[in-house]
């Protein structure tokens, strides 16, 4: 069963940084992209970043510059590292990954997600 289990969030200060992670089992880690993606209550899920299997990684505009994709193939995890946090930033987070070869298809994945709250 694939299971992707982030942690790192909470409450920090504008101008801080936080540093999510996402364990992920059940599936071969190391052949996947892996993605981020965060959702505002009352909004759709706006993609964040994503990393492919060899370590190439993309960013969204709005966090490009201050937010940092990684994976550690050998621990099977994901991380964000989030620097120099805006209001704005305020989501909950959730690691993604699509099209994981299932029986019968594929099937794409969310974790439960993590709260991620900038302000004074």
């Amino acid at each position: 069963e694939v299971q992707l289990v982030e942690s790192g969030g909470g409450l920090v200060q504008p101008g801080g940084s936080l540093r999510l992670s996402c364990a992920a089992s059940g599936f071969t880690f190391s052949r996947y992209d892996m993605n981020w993606v965060r959702q505002v209550p009352g909004k759709g899920r706006e993609w964040v970043s994503s990393i492919n299997s060899v370590g190439d990684t993309s960013y969204s505009e709005s966090v490009k510059g201050r937010f940092t994709i990684s994976r550690d193939n050998a621990k099977n995890t994901l991380y964000l590292q989030m620097n120099i946090l805006k209001p704005e930033d305020t989501a909950v987070y959730y690691c993604a990954v699509y099209n994981v070869v299932v029986v019968g298809g594929t099937k794409n994945y969310w974790g439960q997600g993590t709260q991620v709250t900038v302000s004074l």
